[in-house]
């Protein structure tokens, strides 16, 4: 029977400790909104610069508002939403704040060969696809309750199997041993990248000649390394037990040797060790809101500070491409990094020159990237790429935004309704990835758990949830195709550790 006073069930899937994080929360949120939405925003936009206040102009101020505003709430709420505030954070820099400076500066990255009309109408289809991804995210949040506990009840959690895991340390440590050989010594990958380019091309590579080659040896050298260290990090987080055994320690520390060497930010592109970064971070703090504010917060001080200027890495001296100088302190964001919208508004010039859309094939020969040209003669070059080669680039490995990639095949309502679907199924990965940490975190302190269960390396969610989210950066950026190798390898290396027995067992055992 009812008293009449109504008791709130704490939420421990969305592992909100209502209190603490609500007076943190207010005691940071007009600070930061006026920060994002208002200071960064106008700053940038009253810079003196010639280009022109145009109908692009009022369509990013907007796109950095919306996104700003987004990425405060991201930052504020008790709930840690990683794909989601990955992808809140990539808008409101690559899509927003630093589109809006190259519009002031009337500087751009990579030319913008059409007429200004077609950089209007991308930043009107930048806007509209961040609305539809959380037009997306709002459905997946009022999705009825009901039929996800039903359908959780009948399907159990996907953990890591122990052994397959001790498994892929092995791969992991053969795959990284055959890059490191491949490439002369551990020395290479604290050089740059064009040295690695080179050596991968040539040199004692032969085998790996092709630029498909050289992309699975550097995958398969990278990817095993770094999934075998989350799962081991997630496995020292959950369970005591692991602590105490020497073996999984000692796994530890050779594996975060390995990425030291293989997935250093010296050597490797800025975005994957972005990947690395927050993929690391969020599986050794899954339940911890100041690491995920912090990671948020500060990752709009590394876009805009540290990346431009890591640049150097990239080439040997005197060999990087000619960078256009404006004497503002707005020029880092007119670096290479951020050319996403002119490369957005220079696909909708290639679209309408007479190429029209490819309404799907150019997203299939994506999805079928591991079939070679042999058989498949008419296989979809990188959208970036191609588009690049029709500008008439000297170097037209160029960045094709996803929202680039969705335009040139479905036009804007594919692109709208993909984004949207994109948004909803962050919004669940997020959901489940909140689920399964409150549970193993529930399951470690509560009583009556047995020391099997205990000693498991975990759910398959709280590492794959994060590496999707610090991945993302890569996918959003572009082009789609430069992704696949690595997000092939990673699916094979988690499916191989996946496994649903241990639930089964212990649906059995309750009976």
């Amino acid at each position: 029977m009812s008293t009449g006073t109504r008791t709130p069930a704490p939420r421990q899937h969305e592992g909100a400790w209502a209190p603490p994080r609500a007076v943190l929360s207010r005691a940071l949120a007009v600070p930061l909104v006026a920060a994002l939405v208002a200071v960064l925003p106008a700053a940038v936009a009253t810079q003196p610069g010639p280009g022109p206040h145009d109908a692009a102009y009022w369509l990013q101020l907007a796109t950095c508002a919306y996104s700003g505003t987004r990425l405060a709430a991201m930052v504020l709420t008790g709930h840690r939403r990683l794909i989601q505030g990955a992808f809140w954070l990539f808008c409101y820099i690559a899509m927003g704040i630093a589109p809006l400076a190259q519009t002031v500066l009337d500087s751009t990255p990579t030319p913008v060969v059409g007429p200004r009309a077609d950089t209007v109408l991308a930043s009107a289809l930048v806007l509209a696809g961040i609305v539809a991804f959380d037009v997306g995210a709002l459905l997946a949040r009022h999705r009825p309750p009901l039929r996800s506990r039903m359908y959780e009840r009948h399907r159990p959690p996907a953990v890591v199997h122990r052994r397959r895991l001790y498994l892929l340390c092995v791969l992991a440590l053969a795959g990284s041993g055959l890059l490191t050989a491949e490439l002369g010594g551990p020395a290479v990958f604290f050089s740059n990248r064009q040295e690695i380019s080179e050596s991968l091309a040539g040199g004692a590579g032969a085998r790996a000649t092709s630029q498909a080659g050289s992309a699975f040896l550097r995958g398969f050298g990278t990817v095993p390394a770094l999934l075998a260290l989350l799962f081991l990090t997630r496995w020292l987080v959950v369970s005591r037990a692991a602590r105490r055994r020497p073996l999984v320690p000692v796994l530890w520390l050779a594996m975060l040797a390995l990425n030291a060497v293989v997935n250093n930010p010296v050597s490797n592109p800025r975005y994957w060790f972005l990947t690395v970064l927050f993929s690391l971070l969020f599986t050794a703090f899954p339940r911890s809101p100041v690491m995920y504010r912090a990671a948020l917060a500060t990752g709009v001080a590394v876009a805009l500070v540290i990346f431009p200027f890591a640049d150097r890495f990239r080439y040997e001296e005197g060999t990087d491409r000619p960078r256009q100088t404006t004497g503002s302190v707005l020029e880092p964001l007119t670096m290479k990094d951020y050319d996403q919208t002119g490369m957005l508004a220079n696909t909708v010039t290639f679209v309408r020159s007479g190429e029209g859309h490819s309404y799907g094939r150019q997203l299939s020969g994506t999805a079928l990237f591991f079939v070679p040209r042999s058989v498949w003669a008419g296989k979809p070059h990188d959208p970036g790429t191609r588009v690049g080669e029709w500008m008439g680039m000297p170097y037209p490995n160029l960045s094709s935004p996803l929202w680039a990639e969705l335009w040139l095949d479905f036009g804007p309502l594919g692109m709208v309704s993909g984004f949207a679907a994109v948004g909803y199924g962050a919004a669940r990965a997020d959901r489940r990835y909140a689920r399964r940490t409150a549970q193993e975190a529930a399951a470690a302190q509560g009583p009556g758990r047995g020391p099997r269960e205990r000693a498991g390396p975990g759910s398959v969610a709280a590492v794959a949830v994060p590496l999707v989210a610090g991945y993302s950066f890569i996918l959003l950026r572009g082009s789609l195709l430069q992704g696949m190798g690595r997000v092939a390898i990673a699916v094979l290396c988690v499916a191989f550790v996946t496994t649903f027995r241990q639930s089964r067992e212990g649906r059995s055992s309750g009976r």
